[in-house]
């Protein structure tokens, strides 16, 4: 399949400090990929600069054929590429249904369109029922289901996870799961930032790992997670 993302030679400096160097990768359209590495690897720093929070030091962002690196991040959103965050932090005072309302605007131009699509995506993500609630009243795992909620009214072709599993328990974690592999059919290629060596290898084909900043390995999943240097950096292998 083709590339839809193209990430090459990136790096990222904060002064004299060296985030990412030379970090080089490509997802296709429909595909799940993950990204895994130790904490400090760099992981939310990449997304940071594919996403348009951060302006790489070096390298380039391919998205769709199109240099995105630089651009602004609701630009690279309008162009169909959008990030989740870690720590989810809804507009507090509005209800779920206008949290989602809000991202719609992406895309709709339209009060009446904007709501047709936060009601679309909120029972597509199980939160019909929330819709109308303030949204500081929702759990960890509704408020991770109202971030990918947020995210997939901007109609995005694809979508980046950072860590969108923390704090689940593990029956939210299958469900979690379960969204996440339909997104493909649904035309949407996937990133996924996780830590559960069980849950990247159940849901991404392809993996790279990356630690210090720089790129450890990258293959199939089953390949990245059996390499030395993985073993060493993120696993933790132990010694004979």
């Amino acid at each position: 399949m083709a590339a839809l993302l193209e990430i090459e030679a990136l790096g990222k400096s904060f002064g004299g400090l060296r985030a990412l160097h030379d970090i080089s990768f490509s997802v296709a359209e429909g595909e799940i990929f993950a990204i895994i590495g130790p904490n400090g690897a760099g992981k939310t720093t990449l997304f940071n600069c594919v996403a348009g929070t951060y302006r790489p030091t070096a390298g380039r962002v391919m998205f769709g054929g199109r240099r995105i690196d630089g651009l602004a991040p609701h630009r690279i959103c309008q162009a169909g590429l959008v990030r989740t965050f870690q720590i989810v932090k809804p507009f507090l005072g509005m209800t779920v249904a206008e949290n989602v309302r809000v991202a719609a605007y992406a895309r709709e131009s339209t009060g009446r369109g904007a709501d047709r699509v936060a009601r679309e995506m909120l029972d597509r993500l199980s939160l019909g029922d929330w819709a109308d609630r303030d949204a500081a009243e929702l759990n960890v795992a509704h408020l991770r289901r109202l971030e990918i909620a947020r995210a997939l009214a901007t109609r995005p072709r694809m979508l980046l996870l950072d860590e969108m599993l923390a704090g689940l328990t593990p029956a939210e974690t299958t469900a979690m799961c379960d969204e996440i592999r339909r997104l493909p059919e649904q035309g949407i290629a996937v990133i996924v930032v996780e830590h559960s060596v069980p849950v990247v290898s159940a849901l991404a084909a392809r993996a790279v790992a990356i630690s210090f900043g720089e790129k450890l390995a990258e293959g199939t999943t089953a390949e990245v997670i059996a390499d030395a240097a993985v073993q060493d950096a993120y696993l933790g292998r132990a010694e004979t």
